[in-house]
C-alpha cells in the first residue's frame, strides 16, 4: 500500500489506546508502519526493472520485522534521553518504558507486510528463508476509501480527546471498521475467484481478480489463456490493465527467455517478480514485455522490459 496508507493504520492504532502504553509509543507506531519501505532506497543504485526482485522483499521478512523495530526502538530511547538532557523533554510525554516502546515499533512493523500483502503487486513474506510471492488480491494499493475512514475515525478520535471525553474508543471503532472494510473485498475477491476463476469458463490457465481504483467492488478480470496471451476485463481478450481497454498491442510468443536473464540483469528482474508476463511488439519489430497486472506503454521503465535483440513472432 502507499505511505500515507501505512501511516494512518500507525495512527489509528495509537488512537485506539495504544499511544497510553509508553512516552513515543505514537510515532514508534507510525514510523515502524512505514519502516520496512526503507528498501525503497535502491531506487538509487538500481536501474530500470532490477528494483521490481528487490523491493518487499528482505524488509519485509521475519528477520527484518524483528530488528528495524528494535533499532527504532534504540532511537526513540536515544532521542528522548537526549531531550531529557538538554531540558527540552516535553512535560506532559509518558514515562519511557522500552519494552512497551518496542512492542509499539513492532506492531507498527508488522502492519506493513499485512497491509501489503492486500494487493496484486505481491510480497515476499518469508524472506530470506524463502522468496516464494503471496498476493492478497483485496485492495488497489491507492484506496480513497480506506483513507476516508481512518482519517475520520483518527479526526473524532483527537477531538475527543482535546475536551477529555473518552478517545480511544473512536481509534478501536476505526480499527473494527478497517478490517470490517478488508473483509468484504476479500469477500468481493473470493467471489470473482469462485465465479471467473479457473472452474469457469473459459477454463484459463491462470486468473486474477484484481481490484481497481475508486469502484471497490469492481474487480478486473485477468486470466492467461495458455498460448502466452492474457486478457482482461470481460474475456475480449482486448484490455490489459485498468484504463486500457482499447488496446490493440500486438501479442507476441513468449519464449523461454530464462536462459538469457542470466546475461540481462533487468529482464531477469522482471521475470522473478512477474506474475502475469506477456510480450508485445514494439515499433521496430522487436520484443516489449510487460506484466498484465500493470500494462502501462506509457511507464516502460518502470514494470516493462524492452529486448531489442529479439524479433516478435506474432500470436494470432
Amino acid at each position: 500500500m502507499d505511505n500515507l496508507t501505512h501511516s494512518l493504520v500507525g495512527a489509528v492504532l495509537g488512537q485506539a489506546g495504544l499511544k497510553k502504553t509508553t512516552g513515543l509509543a505514537m510515532p514508534a507506531l507510525i514510523i515502524g508502519a512505514n519502516l520496512p519501505d526503507v528498501d525503497a532506497a535502491c531506487l538509487f543504485w538500481l536501474e530500470g526493472t532490477e528494483h521490481l526482485a528487490f523491493r518487499r522483499g528482505i524488509t519485509h521478512g521475519p528477520p527484518a520485522l524483528v530488528l528495524l523495530p528494535l533499532v527504532l526502538a534504540g532511537i526513540l530511547w536515544t532521542f528522548d534521553r537526549w531531550q531529557t538532557k538538554r531540558g527540552t523533554r516535553p512535560e506532559g510525554r509518558l514515562p519511557m518504558r522500552f519494552g512497551w516502546l518496542y512492542a509499539m515499533a513492532f506492531i507498527g512493523c508488522l502492519s506493513h507486510p499485512f497491509f501489503d500483502w492486500l494487493n496484486v503487486y505481491g510480497i515476499r513474506l518469508l524472506e530470506p528463508f524463502s522468496s516464494e510471492w503471496f498476493y492478497g488480491d483485496t485492495l488497489f494499493i491507492i484506496d480513497p476509501w480506506l483513507w476516508a475512514m481512518l482519517i475520520a475515525a483518527i479526526w473524532v478520535s483527537r477531538r475527543r480527546e482535546k475536551t477529555g471525553a473518552d478517545w480511544s474508543r473512536a481509534g478501536r471503532l476505526g480499527v473494527a471498521a478497517m478490517l470490517a472494510y478488508i473483509g468484504v473485498n476479500g469477500a468481493i475477491t473470493w467471489l470473482n475467484y469462485e465465479t471467473r476463476g479457473t472452474r469457469t469458463e473459459p477454463y484459463p490457465l491462470a486468473h486474477i481478480a484484481a481490484p481497481v481504483p475508486f469502484e471497490f467492488w469492481r474487480r478486473e478480470q485477468i486470466a492467461e489463456l495458455g498460448d502466452g496471451r492474457w486478457i482482461s476485463s470481460d474475456w475480449d481478450g482486448a484490455a490489459f490493465g485498468y484504463g486500457y481497454a482499447n488496446s490493440k498491442a500486438v501479442q507476441c510468443k513468449v519464449r523461454p527467455f530464462t536462459e538469457a536473464s542470466g546475461d540481462n540483469s533487468r529482464l531477469g528482474a522482471f521475470l522473478f517478480w512477474s506474475r502475469a508476463p506477456f510480450a508485445t511488439r514494439a515499433d521496430d519489430g522487436s520484443v516489449i514485455l510487460y506484466d498484465a497486472r500493470s500494462y502501462d506503454p506509457l511507464s516502460r521503465d518502470r514494470f516493462s522490459v524492452a529486448l531489442p535483440d529479439v524479433r516478435c513472432e506474432e500470436l494470432p
